[in-house]
């Protein structure tokens, strides 16, 4: 942890009944968060600011993206807007990504590269997935995207797996668990006869690109760690048309599929937990 975030902590002490009711959680054998995961007003501010960027370069995507279009540029309008309002594409050059967005079509699941010569489709669907860094504080979301006359089929995987978010953001609450996300998320998906990818999901975020919980789009309710004010974290769930199973592509070790290359759709919000609800701060 930097010297600017451990300053803000000791600064920024935890409230008091907050830090007695986790003890209260810990004490009936609960996982409660550590100290780190719970961000200071001051914190949540700056996340703010980013989230509000990220916000941005989405809607920018959203009023460009058209049938023939290159995922390069999409890229390239994520690259843009972000340095034009100061801020830093978060996927560029994490762990050797080698572009600025995520750009996934059809039966890919995630971490899509962009490229000059992948176009997109009439009939296509792709998601977006857009990480910002603003003073050195992230956000994180991503949009599906329609692209010209899209089939039944994809146009109700793209409208439940937005359901399966709005289902997962209604199951989080302040002391709640992330058991209660996954367990809704899973059950929503599984009556729509659609599959739920296990080896990805949400994470916590805000001082760090990922951070715990990591928040799974399975569980079991009141199963994980505590859902306590101060946490940001997102819930994104990776909805497949066919089975769970997903693959990585061998030649870029990035691009992750469906195993049986049906389709799959995402969307993903970053969340706060406030003692009132949930705050969603990008979306």
């Amino acid at each position: 942890m930097n010297e600017r975030d451990l300053l803000i902590f000791e600064q920024e002490p935890i409230p008091e009944h907050i830090v007695k009711k986790m003890e209260e959680c810990k004490k009936k054998g609960m996982i409660v968060p550590s100290p780190e995961l719970i961000k200071r007003p001051s914190q949540i501010e700056k996340i703010k600011a980013s989230a509000k960027i990220n916000t941005g370069v989405l809607d920018a995507v959203e009023k460009a993206i058209h049938v023939g279009m290159t995922t390069q540029e999409i890229d390239d309008i994520v690259s843009s807007y972000t340095k034009e309002h100061g801020a830093i594409c978060a996927p560029y050059q994490y762990e050797g990504f080698p572009k600025s967005v995520c750009t996934s079509i059809n039966d890919e699941v995630c971490h899509g590269i962009p490229a000059r010569l992948r176009k997109l489709h009439d009939g296509d669907i792709v998601n977006v997935d857009v990480s910002t860094i603003l003073d050195g504080y992230y956000s994180d979301a991503s949009r599906m995207f329609m692209i010209g006359n899209v089939s039944d089929e994809r146009r109700r995987l793209v409208m439940e797996t937005k359901k399966c978010l709005e289902v997962g953001i209604k199951a989080a609450r302040p002391w709640g668990t992330v058991g209660d996300i996954g367990d809704a998320i899973s059950k929503y998906a599984k009556s729509k006869g659609y599959s739920v990818v296990k080896e990805l999901g949400g994470h916590g975020v805000g001082l760090e690109f990922h951070e715990d919980p990591f928040i799974a789009h399975v569980g079991k309710k009141g199963k994980g760690m505590v859902l306590v004010p101060g946490m940001i974290f997102t819930i994104e769930p990776m909805i497949n048309a066919g089975r769970a199973g997903v693959v990585i592509d061998p030649y870029n070790n990035w691009t992750i599929s469906t195993v049986d290359g049906k389709d799959s759709a995402q969307f993903e919000h970053t969340l706060l937990v406030t003692e009132d609800g949930i705050e969603i701060l990008t979306y």
